[in-house]
């Protein structure tokens, strides 16, 4: 039975007390129930106005073909409308306000913290607010800038160094960076390695934030750019490409290695990662097919979003690494004395190799950009990679 909202089964009132109670219609906020039940009523809304549960990314929405396609993002109550054709955006648009109490606030400039600056030749997408203010909570907001998110010549262990009497400052801030990260991917290492040491931050853990804070101060509106150009056209829209790379035994308290990635649509840098792996390799071949295997998993999870997006990426997409013996490895399934060892659902690489999905070709070490991911790197070697990453700061003097 449908009980209202206070009823207690286990303690019925005393005589003399008030019995009446509210019975809830709708979820509110603050209930338990309330983030599931609005994502439920706003996803049943859609799929009724004819939109597509996207099975890659279920926040994302699409409907219709052609000019009168229409991509919707939502998180939580905040929600992004794409598409080519503003009549069916604005209909959409009318449709949603025929549904719920909405706000529209027009071209989209800002959201979850992330600033949009339109440009005829692209869009650039940046934090800078959100890095300023985070500098600003920590009290570096008049440090001197240092030019690398962190020192190559330090090395951190979660043994040396005295422990932190009060940890909550360090993992507030790492928690920060790590949402910086979404834009900033000049830091995604130094924030990778630190938030390692979260349980037990120690004083050089500290020191090491303090200097990525200083390094931010430098740059606070640096952001990814979007050229249109490189868009437009045929044949780029559907261009894959990606950088895989590992730096093996790196971390000296597991000596477990790191996996690098970035993946580029057109010349446009659309995903990247740094994470330690799972287990131990026993070679730097072995560490570096572990990482092609991660790579290959994103280009999988980014061409089901093509799909959704209709767009046919009929050609291999591109993976550049700079171990010829991963390579090899990936290729020719007869290296079995070296491979028995490595779990079976990382060679599904050949599996993509196989059917044309993929193709995996040597890269020289100094142009391999996921190095970037993988290892701390000195501001002459770091700014390069950045820069063929189009990574731009429109906030820049110079």
């Amino acid at each position: 039975m449908d009980l209202p909202l206070g009823y207690n089964l286990l303690k019925p009132p005393k005589q003399g007390e008030c019995q009446l109670v509210c019975k809830l219609h709708k979820s509110i906020y603050g209930l338990k129930q309330a983030s599931r039940q609005w994502n439920s009523k706003f996803s049943l809304s859609l799929i009724q106005h004819g939109f597509i549960q996207s099975k890659a990314d279920y926040s994302l929405f699409t409907k219709g073909t052609g000019d009168n396609f229409v991509a919707l993002l939502v998180y939580v109550d905040d929600i992004v409308i794409a598409g080519p054709n503003m009549q069916v955006i604005k209909e959409l648009k009318e449709y949603l306000h025929s549904q719920f109490k909405l706000k529209d606030l027009g071209c989209l400039k800002f959201f979850l913290g992330i600033e949009i600056v339109r440009a005829a030749s692209g869009i650039i997408i940046s934090q800078r607010q959100y890095t300023l203010q985070m500098i600003e909570d920590a009290g570096y907001l008049d440090c001197k800038p240092v030019s690398s998110p962190m020192d190559p010549k330090v090395i951190l262990s979660s043994l040396d160094g005295e422990l932190l009497s009060d940890a909550s400052q360090y993992r507030r801030l790492i928690g920060r960076l790590i949402y910086l990260t979404l834009t900033r991917l000049d830091i995604t290492f130094a924030v990778h390695k630190l938030s390692q040491f979260m349980s037990q931050p120690r004083l050089p853990h500290l020191k090491a934030v303090h200097h990525l804070l200083r390094y931010l101060k430098g740059s606070p509106g640096q952001g990814l750019f979007f050229s249109s150009n490189s868009l437009s056209g045929s044949d780029s829209l559907i261009k894959l490409q990606a950088f895989s790379d590992a730096d093996w035994g790196s971390c000296v308290d597991t000596r477990k290695s790191t996996t690098g990635f970035c993946i580029f649509i057109g010349g446009s840098l659309v995903s990247w990662k740094s994470k330690r792996q799972p287990t131990i390799s026993r070679s730097s071949a072995e560490a570096e097919y572990r990482a092609l295997a991660a790579t290959v998993s994103e280009l999988t999870w980014i061409n089901q979003l093509l799909v959704d997006f209709q767009v046919a990426n009929t050609s291999p997409a591109i993976i550049y690494c700079d171990n010829l013996a991963a390579i090899q490895i990936a290729k020719n399934p007869t290296f079995h004395e070296r491979t028995k060892h490595i779990e079976i659902d990382l060679h599904f690489i050949r599996d993509k190799i196989t059917a044309g999905a993929i193709k995996v070709l040597p890269v020289r070490s100094q142009h391999q950009l996921a190095d970037a991911f993988t290892k701390p790197l000195p501001a002459s070697i770091l700014s390069p990679l950045m820069t063929k990453m189009c990574v731009k700061n429109i906030y820049s003097t110079s």
